[in-house]
């Protein structure tokens, strides 16, 4: 009991301290007359993540400094959401609507928080969440800890020293650093469990993009609900949201961007500066998070403009913001922890070792050495990769002829980490029938139009990522390499496009999907010594699911329930023309 006790009043210490300063600027971006939901979500993203990169950046000119700017955080959030809050000509409606992806978002990181835990282990938490739901992991779910530890106590006074395995302060960007920074004041230990669970909190941040990308597209209730819990009992979201490495994190922000460029929202946000301001800092702020983004980044850019093209101003504008937050970060790599390109040349070189090559040597070097029929195999391995080829099937034989149960599940929980296709199982039916049933899409076309729009960032995205890979076995295009941006879209593609022309049949294939894949990860497969089953963990757990899950479905009427005219009507917000409809019955 008092295990849980503990992680329920740290899962409130930070959520609180992460969800301030994002819920501040939503609320001040509402009061100066921007109305629509997806956008003050994007605003609250954007808001949060500036304020955990001004962590780094202030523990990194002084601790002192840091320690100060963290006490502004929170009583400067606080002091401005009661300035809006009150006498702010705020809508209840409208403060509702805001309330549902923050509550989603407070169960949806308890869930993964007491689901982790429900085979204890909280006394030696970093440890843990490399084993609980899969094999051993490597240690970097620790490297942004060890960090901040340091930043913490020396800032800029002398070099980081090097994390085991030679990874450099410069290796990764700040981003998950800078949180634990400015949330450290406010508490810390020696078993990990504060990092973990700040870290837990920050990585089920997707939750709120995702929110901003479904409402932003205008999907129906079911259509909604059924997307977020099938991303929130995936692989994708268990694995990567306890083994806290900065992966899911960026694609939350990515996730808020995407709402901004593939849904109607694009046609105001790409006539509007602040619009662009607001899409380069997502995107900006998602590279200070993890590198790998911009395998997101630039497939979303290249939808948005064959939707439509924005002004060059609006470039220049988006330039500018991204300069600002990419080049002093760029300056750290290059003066204060060089060279900073591990990862980088590990990613487009195929090269592990370190070395005192720059990336681009490394890269010619790389190719030369493998010539035109090497790069060809690699290319065609990184696809085969992609769609579980090769070792997936032989994990998948071996664990078939053990007849082992738990040796099958370990292989299923292998293969889901780290090949994509394979990763949708039964989703995989939502393309499929998107093909055959096509013209059925046509009686749910915000669906249609968000499960097409998504399909079309994965497609562009996919051979980007297969070509820029170096594709050599220590580097091939495990899911892992990749931005989660694109996997989380297959997962709401094909959940949407389902609902779009089977959407009776959908709900139960999707609840079915949903149910297999929390079933695979309840199970500690690989326990460690001493640590045994905790049922108030799986009670809370299961608690903090079914209020997802209620909540998640609850909301507006399915479309075309709605009876009588349509009434719609302009009027102006900070970033651009809106249009607000008021449905009479």
């Amino acid at each position: 009991m008092s295990e849980q006790a503990e992680l329920l009043g740290l899962l409130a210490v930070h959520l609180t301290l992460t969800g301030l300063p994002g819920a501040a600027a939503a609320l001040f971006a509402a009061r100066r007359g921007e109305r629509r939901v997806p956008v003050l979500l994007a605003v609250a993203l954007a808001a949060s993540a500036t304020v955990g990169l001004l962590g780094f950046w202030s523990f990194y000119a002084d601790p002192l400094l840091g320690e100060s700017c963290s006490y502004v955080f929170l009583f400067g959030s606080v002091a401005l959401i009661g300035w809006c809050l009150y006498d702010g000509g705020l809508e209840r409606s409208l403060l509702r609507e805001l309330a549902v992806p923050a509550a989603l978002w407070v169960l949806g990181s308890a869930f993964i928080v007491f689901l982790g835990f429900a085979h204890g282990g909280s006394d030696f938490a970093v440890a843990m969440s490399s084993t609980r739901f899969s094999g051993q992991l490597p240690t970097d779910n620790a490297i942004p800890g060890y960090f901040a530890d340091w930043f913490f106590h020396n800032g800029h006074d002398g070099r980081p020293p090097a994390f085991p395995g030679e990874w450099l302060s410069s290796d990764r960007p700040p981003l998950q650093v800078g949180y634990l920074l400015a949330q450290r004041p406010f508490g810390n230990d020696t078993t990990g469990v504060h990092y973990q669970v700040a870290s837990v909190v920050l990585q089920q941040l997707w939750i709120v993009g995702l929110w901003a990308l479904l409402t932003a597209a205008r999907v129906g209730r079911l259509s909604r609900g059924l997307a977020t819990i099938a991303v929130v009992v995936s692989d994708l979201a268990i694995v990567n949201g306890f083994f806290v490495w900065p992966k899911l994190l960026p694609a939350a922000l990515l996730l808020a961007a995407a709402a901004l460029v593939l849904t109607p929202l694009w046609d105001s946000i790409r006539r509007s500066l602040l619009g662009a301001a607001l899409v380069a800092a997502l995107c900006g702020l998602a590279m200070m998070g993890h590198g790998s983004s911009v395998f997101g980044i630039v497939p979303l850019a290249l939808v948005a403009a064959y939707r439509g093209l924005p002004s060059w101003r609006w470039l220049g504008t988006a330039a500018a913001v991204g300069g600002v937050l990419l080049v002093s970060w760029a300056a750290y790599q290059k003066y204060d922890d060089p060279p900073g390109d591990r990862l980088a040349k590990w990613t487009l070189a195929g090269v592990v070792d370190v070395d005192e090559r720059g990336t681009l040597e490394a890269a010619v070097d790389s190719y030369e050495e493998a010539g035109f029929g090497g790069t060809l195999h690699n290319k065609g391995q990184n696809l085969v990769t992609m769609a579980g080829g090769g070792p997936a099937w032989d994990v998948t034989k071996a664990a078939i002829e053990s007849g082992d149960a738990t040796e099958i599940a370990n292989a299923v929980r292998f293969i889901s980490f780290l090949y994509l296709l394979p990763s949708l199982g039964l989703l995989l039916l939502g393309p499929v029938a998107m093909v055959l049933w096509r013209r059925r899409g046509r009686a749910r076309p915000a669906e249609w139009d968000l499960a097409r729009n998504c399909w079309l960032v994965v497609a562009v995205g996919l051979p980007i990522w297969g070509l820029l890979v170096f594709g050599n076995v220590p580097d091939r295009t495990v899911i892992h390499v990749c931005s989660y941006l694109l996997p989380i879209l297959c997962i709401v593609a094909a959940v949407v496009g389902l609902r779009a022309v089977l959407p009776r049949f959908a709900i139960w294939w999707v609840g079915l999907a949903s149910l297999l894949s929390l079933g695979l990860y309840l199970p500690a497969l690989t326990p460690i010594p001493g640590t045994t089953y905790q049922p108030l963990s799986f009670a809370l757990a299961a608690l903090a699911l079914g209020g997802f899950a209620t909540l998640a479905l609850r909301g507006e009427p399915e479309p075309g329930s709605e009876r009588g005219p349509e009434l719609a009507q302009l009027r102006r917000s900070p970033l651009g023309p809106v249009e607000e409809r008021a449905d009479s019955r």
